[in-house]
């Protein structure tokens, strides 16, 4: 590249970066949205969760509770009842924007847990992958398992039919979604419910501002 074009690029470049944070900085007007986005996408995550907790809850319970199978975890009655009933009432507070920066605290808490005791001694993926730098033993045999599956499937079955609404994969159970539930609360915990479109952001209005 000429000289001559270097020079003037350089001569331009702090104008062009203060016109770059000036118009970021505009864009502060709805920054509610960012928080708005994540209060929306964890909502039906921690819905859908409570809710199966409390439909099966007899199930969750022996899940929590045998040390054979399942967790081990001490009080499983008390535990499984505490676990969906945050669940649940925290999809309702980060719907509505009420309490959001409480109701994180008990949320992280759960996904830790789960991260620890569930999740961890299967990796970080959450589905299988053969390779990649968090593709691990497990994960390399599921795959293999997996195309022992879809060799079986394509000479002994519709294979286009079976997977016309998705592709074929094995779920590793990693810890992937746990982190990622957790570093979006923790997010959340820091900036709020944001404005306009949440409870504790007119609350505050009202009796703080």
């Amino acid at each position: 590249m000429n000289n001559k074009y270097i020079s003037t690029i350089i001569e331009k470049a702090p104008g062009l970066i203060n016109l770059l944070i000036i118009w970021c900085d505009k864009a502060k007007v709805v920054d509610f949205i960012a928080p708005l986005f994540l209060r929306l996408y964890l909502v039906p995550v921690f819905w859908m969760a409570g809710s199966k907790k409390f439909m099966n809850f007899s199930d969750t319970v022996d899940w929590f509770g045998n040390e054979d199978w399942g967790l081990g975890l001490p009080l499983p009655y008390l535990l499984v009842f505490l676990v969906a009933l945050v669940e649940v009432l925290g999809a309702i507070f980060l719907l509505v924007g009420f309490g959001v920066r409480l109701i994180s605290i008990p949320l992280m808490i759960t996904m830790l847990v789960a991260a620890i005791t569930v999740h961890l001694k299967n990796g970080w993926l959450a589905i299988a992958e053969g390779s990649g730098i968090f593709a691990t033993e497990r994960t390399v045999g599921a795959i293999e398992r997996l195309d022992i599956v879809k060799t079986l499937l394509k000479n002994n079955g519709n294979y286009e039919w079976l997977t016309e609404n998705g592709s074929v994969v094995i779920l590793n159970n990693g810890v992937e979604f746990a982190v990622t539930y957790f570093i979006m609360l923790l997010v959340l915990f820091f900036i709020g419910a944001g404005n306009f479109v949440s409870i504790d952001y007119w609350l505050k209005r009202k009796f703080m501002d």
